[in-house]
């Protein structure tokens, strides 16, 4: 499966381009890449990004497309299904990703089949940006598009997906979902220095 990595927002509360900004000494987005393509599930990585940073991410040497339509994460999953087929996704700001987490979702996504393969907390919260999309979501995700409803949590509940609860897998999994939004976040990522 190939990892399609969300790497097209403004980072306004960053400050500047974050996922370039240098973390023990590479991109915040190559950590990220970098632990996902350590999951046996996925075979490559491609960057999904605004026009303007098209040539900026490919200068990392990876695969780049386009997400022409800049509504936020559902624009960056519409485009990969589009262009890639089923994909797992992942924000490019999520530098501790657990690759057996990753090979867990992507095992029940092959077994059950479903629309998307989505981690769900007790409290109903779900985790869109770190799950498998089948790519026969497009066509609930362009219905909801196509009504001016921007919100992937809405078009995953209103298909046939699988949730998986995550209170009962091994808590260090949750590290998966950490993100980072502001430069004090970055001291929360294990051994991590600006340079």
């Amino acid at each position: 499966m190939i990892a399609a990595v969300l790497a097209g927002g403004k980072a306004k509360r960053f400050g500047e381009e974050k996922l370039l900004y240098k973390v023990s000494g590479k991109p915040l987005i190559l950590h990220a890449i970098e632990s996902v393509l350590k999951a046996e599930g996925i075979d490559e990585a491609v960057i999904v990004t605004s026009r303007e940073k098209k040539e900026v991410f490919e200068e990392l040497g990876f695969k780049v497309i386009v997400d022409e339509l800049e509504i936020g994460p559902a624009g960056g999953v519409y485009t990969a299904l589009r262009k890639l087929g089923d994909v797992f996704v992942i924000a490019g700001d999520m530098p501790s990703i657990k690759p057996k987490f990753v090979d867990y979702i992507i095992k029940r996504f092959y077994e059950l089949r479903p629309l998307a393969c989505v981690p769900k907390w007790e409290n109903g919260y779900l985790e869109p940006l770190h799950a498998a999309y089948s790519k026969n979501f497009l066509k609930i995700l362009e219905e909801q598009i196509t009504k001016g409803r921007y919100m992937l949590n809405e078009a995953i509940r209103l298909s046939n997906s699988c949730y998986i609860e995550i209170e009962p897998l091994p808590k260090e999994w949750r590290e998966s979902f950490f993100n980072v939004n502001t430069k004090s976040d970055l001291r929360k990522i294990r051994g991590s220095s600006r340079v």
